[in-house]
Protein backbone atom coordinates (compact mmCIF):
# COMPACT_ATOMS: atom_id res chain seq x y z
CA UNK A 1 0.00 0.00 0.00
CA UNK A 2 1.39 3.52 -0.82
CA UNK A 3 1.97 5.99 1.87
CA UNK A 4 -0.83 8.74 2.05
CA UNK A 5 -0.70 11.91 3.54
CA UNK A 6 -4.60 12.42 5.20
CA UNK A 7 -6.13 15.20 6.47
CA UNK A 8 -8.20 15.80 9.90
CA UNK A 9 -12.26 16.17 9.18
CA UNK A 10 -15.08 16.56 11.32
CA UNK A 11 -16.30 13.50 11.95
CA UNK A 12 -12.78 12.09 11.27
CA UNK A 13 -9.01 12.03 11.81
CA UNK A 14 -6.40 11.37 9.86
CA UNK A 15 -5.60 8.17 11.41
CA UNK A 16 -9.26 7.04 11.21
CA UNK A 17 -8.96 7.54 7.25
CA UNK A 18 -6.04 5.73 7.41
CA UNK A 19 -7.72 2.63 9.15
CA UNK A 20 -10.49 3.04 6.26
CA UNK A 21 -8.16 2.48 4.15
CA UNK A 22 -6.64 -0.23 5.04
CA UNK A 23 -9.85 -2.19 5.83
CA UNK A 24 -10.20 -1.14 2.03
CA UNK A 25 -7.51 -2.86 0.61
CA UNK A 26 -7.90 -6.16 3.50
CA UNK A 27 -11.51 -6.43 1.95
CA UNK A 28 -10.00 -6.21 -1.60
CA UNK A 29 -7.26 -8.21 -1.21
CA UNK A 30 -8.99 -10.90 0.60
CA UNK A 31 -11.73 -11.16 -2.41
CA UNK A 32 -14.29 -9.40 -0.83
CA UNK A 33 -15.16 -11.69 1.97
CA UNK A 34 -18.11 -11.52 4.26
CA UNK A 35 -15.47 -11.45 7.20
CA UNK A 36 -13.44 -8.78 5.96
CA UNK A 37 -16.71 -6.20 5.42
CA UNK A 38 -15.71 -4.69 8.53
CA UNK A 39 -18.04 -1.97 10.31
CA UNK A 40 -15.70 0.66 10.29
CA UNK A 41 -15.85 0.07 6.54
CA UNK A 42 -19.44 -0.19 6.36
CA UNK A 43 -19.70 3.30 7.86
CA UNK A 44 -17.27 4.79 6.13
CA UNK A 45 -18.92 3.65 2.40
CA UNK A 46 -22.29 4.69 3.60
CA UNK A 47 -21.21 7.94 5.16
CA UNK A 48 -18.73 9.51 3.28
CA UNK A 49 -19.05 7.54 -0.71
CA UNK A 50 -22.48 8.29 -1.75
CA UNK A 51 -24.05 4.87 -0.48
CA UNK A 52 -27.21 4.84 0.90
CA UNK A 53 -27.10 2.34 4.24
CA UNK A 54 -29.52 -0.64 2.75
CA UNK A 55 -30.91 -1.21 6.73
CA UNK A 56 -27.49 -2.65 7.84
CA UNK A 57 -23.78 -4.02 7.27
CA UNK A 58 -25.55 -7.31 5.94
CA UNK A 59 -27.94 -5.49 3.94
CA UNK A 60 -24.87 -3.53 2.40
CA UNK A 61 -23.21 -6.79 1.81
CA UNK A 62 -26.00 -8.90 0.36
CA UNK A 63 -26.84 -5.97 -1.96
CA UNK A 64 -23.80 -5.66 -3.77
CA UNK A 65 -21.42 -8.34 -2.79
CA UNK A 66 -23.90 -11.43 -3.79
CA UNK A 67 -24.81 -11.11 -7.11
CA UNK A 68 -21.99 -10.73 -9.59
CA UNK A 69 -24.13 -7.95 -11.47
CA UNK A 70 -24.08 -5.80 -8.82
CA UNK A 71 -20.28 -6.75 -7.70
CA UNK A 72 -19.33 -5.33 -10.90
CA UNK A 73 -21.72 -2.43 -10.49
CA UNK A 74 -20.09 -1.29 -7.02
CA UNK A 75 -16.69 -1.83 -8.25
CA UNK A 76 -17.34 0.55 -11.03
CA UNK A 77 -17.22 3.14 -8.57
CA UNK A 78 -13.74 2.88 -7.67
CA UNK A 79 -12.34 1.96 -11.17
CA UNK A 80 -9.84 4.56 -12.25
CA UNK A 81 -10.57 3.10 -15.76
CA UNK A 82 -13.75 4.93 -15.40
CA UNK A 83 -15.90 8.36 -14.20
CA UNK A 84 -16.18 7.11 -10.83
CA UNK A 85 -19.67 8.47 -10.54
CA UNK A 86 -21.67 7.13 -7.63
CA UNK A 87 -23.38 4.13 -8.48
CA UNK A 88 -26.82 5.15 -6.22
CA UNK A 89 -26.76 9.35 -7.48
CA UNK A 90 -24.74 9.24 -10.35
CA UNK A 91 -22.48 12.13 -9.39
CA UNK A 92 -19.02 12.58 -8.15
CA UNK A 93 -18.93 14.80 -5.08
CA UNK A 94 -17.92 11.96 -3.13
CA UNK A 95 -14.49 12.52 -4.38
CA UNK A 96 -15.01 16.25 -3.05
CA UNK A 97 -14.75 17.68 0.54
CA UNK A 98 -13.21 16.60 3.39
CA UNK A 99 -13.01 13.09 2.25
CA UNK A 100 -11.74 13.19 -1.01
CA UNK A 101 -8.15 12.17 0.23
CA UNK A 102 -8.84 8.94 1.61
CA UNK A 103 -11.94 8.19 -1.21
CA UNK A 104 -8.79 8.72 -3.67
CA UNK A 105 -6.57 6.78 -1.93
CA UNK A 106 -9.52 4.14 -2.30
CA UNK A 107 -9.42 4.30 -5.89
CA UNK A 108 -6.10 4.42 -6.00
CA UNK A 109 -5.51 1.11 -4.04
CA UNK A 110 -8.61 -0.72 -5.90
CA UNK A 111 -6.81 -0.35 -8.91
CA UNK A 112 -4.36 -3.40 -8.46
CA UNK A 113 -7.31 -5.66 -7.24
CA UNK A 114 -10.32 -4.92 -9.60
CA UNK A 115 -9.25 -6.41 -13.11
CA UNK A 116 -9.32 -9.59 -11.12
CA UNK A 117 -12.55 -8.99 -8.93
CA UNK A 118 -14.50 -7.53 -12.16
CA UNK A 119 -13.60 -10.95 -13.98
CA UNK A 120 -14.33 -12.98 -10.77
CA UNK A 121 -17.48 -11.06 -10.72
CA UNK A 122 -18.45 -11.59 -14.02
CA UNK A 123 -17.93 -15.21 -13.76
CA UNK A 124 -20.19 -15.51 -10.90
CA UNK A 125 -22.83 -14.01 -12.79
CA UNK A 126 -22.79 -15.86 -16.09
CA UNK A 127 -22.99 -18.78 -12.98
CA UNK A 128 -26.04 -17.50 -11.78
CA UNK A 129 -27.53 -16.61 -15.24
CA UNK A 130 -26.88 -20.09 -16.57
CA UNK A 131 -28.32 -21.88 -12.90
CA UNK A 132 -31.21 -19.39 -13.70
CA UNK A 133 -31.79 -20.85 -17.28
CA UNK A 134 -31.30 -24.39 -16.11
CA UNK A 135 -33.84 -23.80 -13.41
CA UNK A 136 -36.74 -22.17 -15.96
CA UNK A 137 -35.96 -24.86 -18.54
CA UNK A 138 -36.53 -27.67 -16.59
CA UNK A 139 -39.87 -26.09 -15.04
CA UNK A 140 -40.59 -26.17 -18.53
CA UNK A 141 -39.63 -29.83 -19.82
CA UNK A 142 -36.46 -28.89 -20.94
CA UNK A 143 -32.99 -29.33 -20.31
CA UNK A 144 -30.28 -26.67 -21.33
CA UNK A 145 -27.21 -28.17 -22.05
CA UNK A 146 -23.90 -26.32 -22.56
CA UNK A 147 -22.42 -25.93 -26.39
Amino acid sequence: MKQYAFGDAQFMSAREKLLVLKAWVRFLKNGLRREDFSDRLYKHLTNHCSFIAHYDRAGFYATYFENGEDTTRFLSQFDKCGDCLSVEYGASWWLHGDYEDVNGAMIEEASWYIPALMEQAAVKAREADLAEARRLAARHGFEVQQG
